[in-house]
């Protein structure tokens, strides 16, 4: 019989329980709804990151987050961000770009990508054809003045910036917030960005929470569209009292405002979604805690 030297025996020991363990706790990492590591979007902790990077990113990890989707590295070199996270035990999957500082600057975001392992950059928000017709083009009225024909714009936009991120071996996607589902001429834009966008070149990051508030059915776009999403926002909001078409409603905690997301994970299931990131755009308690709550929420969703 072949003998084990004590030392070696302890070290077997010890990885087989150090990989028991992780075993162990791979169910409460991960969200029970989809099967997915549970994720967040770092906009969420937007005012904690430029104060301490990376020990914000070590609470979000000691809460059971496993994936985060970036908005903005705050002077952080991909090197730094990529070692913190590997240091925290995150995965940063995605980054948002707003169209507008990302035409400018496609390459240098697809090196910053690439350097950083990110498996999508996203588009975070759409620009104006001309944008100097316009007082001011960033802000939140001229989105929603947005026409049909800027629209159409923005799609090919994303066919082109798709088809060089693509070329990099990164995925490419746009993620939405209310305007898109506005219409013209009984035309909803959303509708028009998913025809006239190349799904071989451009998916979608579903913000499901503004689709709400949009107006819209975030279960029914994913029954139609099922091949179109590759992510989802998760958010909730307390919508009892709020009025279409005012300010938006009061951000909460998942599960303690009025969005029900069992019927969204059902259609989300039977799509291609491959990661899931929980957004909270305002707190009334301490964000760290909010975010915990979050995290407990997608960790216990059942369907």
């Amino acid at each position: 019989m072949h003998r084990i030297s004590r030392r070696a025996f302890l070290k077997t020991a010890s990885a087989s329980a150090a990989g028991a363990a992780l075993w162990n706790s791979a169910p409460r990492l991960m969200a029970n709804p989809l099967g997915l590591p549970v994720g967040l979007q770092l906009y969420s902790v937007r005012d904690l990151l430029p104060k301490d990077y990376e020990g914000t990113l070590q609470q979000l990890g000691a809460m059971g987050y496993r994936e985060v989707e970036a908005a903005g590295f705050f002077g952080h070199s991909s090197s730094e961000v990529k070692q913190a996270m590997v240091r925290v035990g995150l995965s940063c999957v995605s980054a948002h770009y707003p169209l507008k500082d990302l035409l400018p600057k496609v390459d240098e975001v697809i090196q910053f990508g690439k350097d950083l392992g990110l498996k999508y950059i996203v588009c975070a928000s759409p620009w104006l054809k001309d944008p100097s017709s316009v007082k001011d083009a960033g802000s939140r009225a001229a989105r929603d003045a947005m026409t049909l024909d800027d629209w159409r714009w923005n799609a090919e936009q994303f066919n082109r910036i798709g088809e060089r991120v693509n070329a990099a071996g990164i995925g490419f996607a746009y993620h939405n917030h209310t305007a898109e589902f506005r219409a013209e001429k009984g035309v909803v834009f959303y509708d028009e960005l998913l025809r006239a966008t190349d799904p071989a070149k451009v998916t979608f990051e579903m913000d499901c929470g503004w689709v709400v508030v949009g107006g819209k059915n975030p279960a029914d776009y994913l029954a139609r569209y099922p091949t179109r999403f590759s992510m989802l926002h998760v958010k909730d909001f307390k919508m009892s009292g709020w009025t279409a078409g005012s300010e938006a409603p009061p951000s909460t905690e998942m599960g303690r405002g009025t969005i029900d997301y069992h019927p969204i994970f059902e259609a989300a299931k039977k799509a291609h979604i491959a990661h899931a990131f929980v957004e909270q755009e305002e707190f009334d308690m301490p964000a760290m805690e909010a975010l915990k709550i979050d995290a407990d929420y997608m960790r216990a969703f059942t369907i």
